[in-house]
């Protein structure tokens, strides 16, 4: 009699499938029916229903990623800090010059910041914050990977190059940061600025920050004199 081979796992190599719930594309696919489900109803008024639908995938389907809507939230937002950090970690990657380098991270991150879909999302994650207080904590104060500790790695850099003179390196981010888009997010995450500065808003505004940064913790203060 022939004994049947046992059945291979999802995930084996030799059936090249995934175990319940660790098929990548999969969950990238939940995430992103979820996202726009959520950007255009908002979370409390989205349900599950909707982002089965969206997703195009069953409901039991969804369960087996994730726990329910909140934790697809969480996923969602984590995805997206994520992202945002690696975007502005791939313009500072090779920069060696700090006014350079400045100007190129306050110029993407005001760009990142300030798009509609970034806009969107961070207003339905302020919305969810008196039911979920570590979401927005997390995403602008995990100190593992985001904007700031890419910046502060940059800083560093600057710093042990002799480019720069800094005491408190994440003081000096959160200022430059603030220094080059701070205002611009605000307005437009409180509806003051409807669409997303122009190029030469931004400029201006990047290149007085740069300006302000060198002459505050330039090594040699006269690097902070504009050309």
């Amino acid at each position: 009699m022939q004994v049947k081979s046992p059945v291979q796992c999802e995930g084996n190599s030799t059936s090249g499938r995934f175990a319940a719930g660790e098929d990548p594309a999969k969950r990238e696919q939940i995430l992103d029916g979820a996202k726009r489900v959520f950007m255009k109803l908002g979370f409390d008024a989205a349900s599950m229903n909707d982002i089965t639908r969206e997703a195009g995938v069953s409901k039991g389907t969804i369960y087996v990623y994730f726990n329910g809507k909140d934790d697809l939230f969480s996923a969602i937002m984590e995805r997206e800090r994520q992202r945002l950090a690696h975007s502005m970690e791939d313009i500072l990657a090779g920069r060696e010059d700090v006014r350079d380098g400045l100007y190129r991270y306050g110029m993407g991150f005001i760009e990142r910041i300030t798009s509609e879909s970034s806009i969107s999302a961070l207003r339905t994650m302020i919305a969810v914050v008196p039911r979920m207080p570590n979401l927005s904590r997390n995403f602008f104060q995990n100190d593992s990977f985001n904007v700031r500790t890419v910046l502060e790695r940059f800083i560093e850099r600057q710093v042990e190059r002799g480019a720069l003179s800094v005491a408190d390196v994440t003081l000096a981010a959160r200022q430059f940061i603030e220094l080059s888009g701070g205002s611009f997010f605000k307005l437009r995450l409180f509806g003051d600025l409807a669409d997303p500065p122009s190029q030469e808003e931004m400029h201006n505004s990047v290149t007085a920050a740069v300006h302000v940064f060198m002459c505050a913790y330039g090594a040699n203060k006269k690097e902070g004199m504009p050309e």
